[in-house]
């Protein structure tokens, strides 16, 4: 998959993104604070920050955060949802392998779910550019539960017979032998957090079209799909919602 595809191909996703995507648990931010000493006011460089869930979530501890996104329209969304609130956020175009950041600008630098997107090799040495001596790089993605309940198998079913490249998508996500390996000896810590969604139909109906991989209205196989989707949820709600069930999957160390 080219760059450009991979940096455009949620533009038509934007607003399905904002409402239904999964934020990330509170104890993420506990651990980074108490468990491996980063000061909440550190300065964060958000790495593919989308439409700003990662952001809020260091911007709400107290963080300022420079949000990177190369995508124009999750920017606008960040900046609409965020600017508001919060002060201490400066929103840039920039990609995670050229940040457009000074050397040696920030304390923290963090990728969220885009990093399994990015060129890891060239991101190593764009973040190690950017970060104070000793700076560290966090990197945390949600990994949704593929069999712990018979609706999420269900749900990965589903993904198998109508996602347009589904497969290909999700063996991007780095295990954890990979992120060892990445980050060397200036690995610091890992940690891995439970987190989840309880969706009414509404939500399930928009937690599966801000996916890549979700055949966008007036596809053959997009239709097809959400009748499926139905029935999924039809057999297994339970007071009108289902849970969608996450592991938050966290790594951080030095670059040096």
């Amino acid at each position: 998959m080219s760059h450009s595809d991979s940096t455009e191909r949620f533009s038509n996703r934007v607003a399905d993104y904002v409402r239904y995507r999964p934020d990330y648990p509170p104890a993420l931010l506990d651990w980074l604070h108490q468990d491996i000493g980063v000061s909440p006011d550190t300065l964060v460089a958000d790495i593919g920050a989308g439409t700003g869930i990662s952001t809020r979530l260091f911007l709400a501890a107290g963080h300022p955060v420079i949000a990177v996104e190369p995508n124009a329209a999750m920017r606008a969304a960040a900046e609409q949802w965020l600017s508001p609130d919060y002060l201490r956020l400066k929103v840039v175009d920039g990609t995670a392998e050229a940040t457009t950041l000074a050397r040696d600008s920030v304390g923290l630098v963090a990728a969220a779910q885009a990093f399994h997107w990015f060129d890891t090799d060239a991101v190593r040495q764009e973040w190690a550019r950017i970060l104070h001596p000793g700076g560290l790089a966090l990197v945390f993605w949600n990994s949704r539960l593929l069999d712990s309940s018979p609706f999420l198998i269900g749900y990965e079913q589903l993904l198998l017979e109508f996602g347009t490249d589904y497969t290909a998508v999700a063996e991007r996500y780095q295990d954890d032998d990979t992120m060892r390996a990445w980050f060397g000896d200036g690995l610091r810590g890992m940690a891995r957090l439970p987190n989840a969604q309880w969706l009414d139909l509404d939500g399930l109906r928009g937690r599966l079209l801000s996916s890549s991989y979700a055949p966008p209205a007036g596809h053959p196989r997009h239709a097809p799909m959400l009748d499926a989707l139905q029935r999924l949820f039809d057999a297994h709600a339970v007071n009108g919602r289902v849970a969608f069930e996450y592991q938050t999957r966290a790594f951080i160390g030095t670059l040096d």
